[in-house]
């Protein structure tokens, strides 16, 4: 996986769901919290999450074949995908059914000290896995805002990090709230509040996952920033005078597709022609790392005669 797949985030946040979700589920069997329960079903599926962006990253290494002569570079995005259904499913329709149920039925919350125990080490440990994002993300993202980057990353694993481990984090905080009203007023049906906050929680982000997820699987053009390199690497002016049209597609974070047709000196042969092709694409492949795979086809512009205005 390349560096901008944050293995190391995706790691922190795998062994730390590992550990919260233990916790929460000991800490709901032994006080007969709904908080506790949603939680560790959510930190469990946290985990399976992290797991599939591993098993992507690694399938995605895998040779092009002739079945699939451009690789496999994009089953991270399936496997990305594959994240937002179980958050929404396992994680986020499970607390929702929980909180009401908890609501419709309420019960006293038994041995207080374990889901507040619990819940504060699950919100330190979550903290550590989401600085770990966080930190990870600012060697990438530049100067962007958290929401354009979330939006435009090309890799899907850092994005899918960032927010499982804030909605963790805000799920905790709902979950210690939801606990700590029950305690205090005695009446569990705040448990189920915070319990079903946590489910629309989880059900928001889920939807917010799948949404960018599937911008990626439909496919993705290049950047601007790339798409004007790619440009200017393209023409040098003399042999390759400018790009008629082109096409750009991103077959995995790491891999782009060009496409183009260029104009090229009408005067020269074939070897002449063949030569400022091969030169055009050393040109891209330096000034643009990403593009692996380049197609130009070369033809000669014509001006469109312009249109006759009335006077």
């Amino acid at each position: 996986m390349s560096a901008s797949g944050g293995t190391k985030a995706i790691v922190a946040a795998l062994s730390a769901n590992l550990a919260i979700a233990v916790s929460k589920f000991t800490a709901a069997v032994f006080s007969g919290s709904s908080s506790m329960l949603a939680e560790g079903v959510h930190s469990l599926a946290d985990a399976g999450n992290q797991a599939l962006l591993l098993l992507g990253g690694k399938r995605a290494k895998r040779a092009a074949s002739e079945e699939h002569p451009f690789g496999y570079g994009r089953e991270r995005y399936i496997y990305a995908f594959l994240v937002a259904i179980v958050l929404f499913s396992v994680g986020g329709l499970f607390a929702v059914y929980e909180g009401v149920e908890k609501i419709r039925h309420p019960h006293e919350i038994e041995h207080w000290y374990w889901p507040v125990g619990v819940l504060v080490f699950a919100i330190i440990a979550e903290s550590f896995s989401f600085r770990t994002a966080i930190r990870e993300a600012d060697e990438i993202r530049g100067g962007q805002s958290w929401t354009r980057f979330v939006r435009t990353a090309k890799a899907p694993e850092l994005p899918v990090v960032l927010l499982e481990d804030l909605g963790a984090l805000i799920g905790l905080v709902l979950a210690l709230g939801g606990v700590g009203l029950a305690l205090l007023t005695g009446d569990g049906v705040w448990d189920g509040v915070g319990t079903l906050c946590i489910g629309v929680l989880l059900v928001v982000i889920a939807v917010v996952l799948a949404v960018e997820t599937k911008s990626l699987l439909l496919g993705e053009g290049a950047e601007p920033r790339s798409l004007r390199r790619i440009r200017e690497a393209i023409v040098d002016g003399e042999t390759v005078t400018r790009v008629i049209h082109m096409k750009t597609l991103h077959l995995g974070p790491d891999e782009l597709l060009v496409a183009a047709k260029i104009a090229v000196d009408h005067e020269g042969d074939a070897a002449s022609v063949a030569h400022a092709i091969n030169a055009a694409e050393t040109r891209v492949r330096e000034a643009e790392p990403l593009a692996r795979m380049i197609y130009l086809e070369p033809d000669i512009y014509r001006e469109r005669p312009s249109t006759p205005t009335e006077a």
